[in-house]
């Protein structure tokens, strides 16, 4: 059975080092909003550096999930003093349970606060993509799918929850959410 894969991209207003507390808020706030969506019905995994180690997510090891990458676009800082995004990779069952993760509890109150945290660059903030059962999607099979979608639109290749598509390439639409402009305002 496939396995959908989320790629999700954003650029801070200041470096993850910066002591403001609006940088500290997000920050501080990363860890109980994971713990929380790893818990979640449909999570399967997420990109986690190997042995837990720490350091910037240029240097760390990531396994499975391949070399770290951004999007060409991204022109901020790439160590600890200035690096400014935040990024996730992970593997759900489905859209529907996804689509109830990210819009509920402390992953929503996060996400009414994101024009407080990130810039608002002109592109797309997640992708969508089905993977086979057993792939471990790459940092950079995210980057190339955002940058897909952001050039030619949704298609069965990389996907949004407003236009999305089964395995099988087929558009659908989860209950309750309707299409809309993916373009960001």
């Amino acid at each position: 059975m496939p396995h959908l894969a989320l790629y999700t991209f954003g650029v801070l207003k200041s470096p993850l080092a910066d002591p403001a507390p609006l940088t500290r808020e997000f920050h501080d706030s990363g860890e109980a909003v994971y713990q929380k969506i790893s818990q979640h019905p449909g999570y399967l995994a997420h990109a986690k550096a190997a042995d837990g180690a720490r350091g910037t997510f240029f240097d760390l090891d990531w396994g499975a999930w391949g070399e770290f990458a951004v999007p060409p676009w991204y022109g901020k800082g790439r160590t600890v003093e200035t690096i400014a995004l935040a990024t996730t990779l992970s593997l759900w069952t489905d859209l529907r349970p996804a689509f109830d993760a990210i819009y509920t509890g402390l992953h929503r109150e996060a996400l009414n606060r994101r024009y407080d945290w990130f810039e608002r660059t002109g592109h797309p903030s997640y992708v969508f993509w089905w993977v086979s059962d057993g792939t471990i999607p790459t940092w950079q099979d995210g980057v190339s799918r955002l940058e897909h979608l952001h050039d030619h639109g949704p298609a069965p290749h990389a996907f949004t929850f407003h236009h999305s598509f089964d395995p099988d390439g087929t558009p659908t639409r989860i209950k309750g959410i309707q299409p809309k402009s993916d373009h960001v305002r």
